[in-house]
């Protein structure tokens, strides 16, 4: 009951804290900064060809850095994926799944978070969202699959880690070339609208961008399917894989 008392002081002290840091602590912008937002919110459009103007500085003004963030975070589930491989025939054993009616929910509940997140992805150019947070929010469906199926109905499906870092090493591979290809025609790296098409066709196209939110977007969701399928394989799988104790 204690514990209890002590984590709902903790989270009202984390709610309070922003509050009384703005009340007390001064804040005086330089008028420098402020034109520099200023800059970015009325030329994006202009320079990027995309009215986001955060998905413009991420993938556009600061397009280079970005990237090797993106190699990070893929080099962090590779090494995760290290940790937790496991045989496919032990993970068939890793079978429990639950009702009927829990599996039929979870179908609808899936299908609305796999087009929601393609939603995201898509529209990351113009409206809040992008290749990261929609290939996240996709991962979830195999995160509600588990529990709620068991992680065989993935496997029988075809969807095994190898096809998933297979799919993710080919994402990664694609922006790599996104943010090459413009140096053949002596561009700069991370060159945006002046080596994509921009704005043409029914749908607006923000160059590059668009399709870094593409194969981000992909990464994303096979890389965090691959290290939750792992996740969901029982310890006691795991250490009898390992000959450590008992199953």
């Amino acid at each position: 009951m204690r514990s209890g008392y002590v984590a709902m002081a903790l989270v009202v002290i984390a709610a309070l804290l922003p509050l009384v840091f703005v009340s007390v602590v001064p804040v005086d912008v330089p008028r420098a900064l402020r034109e520099l937002g200023k800059y970015y919110v009325l030329n994006t459009i202009k320079d990027s060809a995309s009215p986001e103007a955060v998905a413009a500085v991420v993938w556009d003004y600061r397009g280079l850095d970005t990237i090797y963030e993106t190699v990070v975070l893929y080099l962090a589930i590779v090494g995760g994926l290290a940790i937790f491989r496991i045989s496919r025939e032990v993970a068939k054993r890793a079978i429990i799944g639950l009702t009927v009616l829990t599996q039929t929910a979870t179908k609808v509940i899936a299908l609305l978070i796999a087009t929601i997140s393609s939603a995201i992805a898509l529209h990351g150019h113009l409206t809040p969202g992008g290749g990261f947070p929609g290939g996240s929010a996709l991962a979830i469906t195999s995160m509600l699959i588990v529990p709620v199926f068991s992680v065989y109905s993935l496997l029988e499906r075809g969807i095994t880690s190898t096809r998933l870092i297979a799919v993710r090493g080919l994402a990664l591979t694609a922006l790599g070339l996104v943010a090459l290809l413009p140096v053949i025609r002596g561009l700069e790296i991370v060159t945006n609208q002046r080596f994509y098409p921009a704005g043409l066709g029914p749908f607006v196209i923000s160059g590059s961008i668009s399709m870094y939110n593409l194969f981000e977007f992909f990464a994303v969701a096979s890389g965090f399917t691959a290290v939750a399928i792992y996740l969901s394989i029982p310890e006691e799988l795991y250490r009898a894989e390992l000959g450590v104790g008992g199953a």
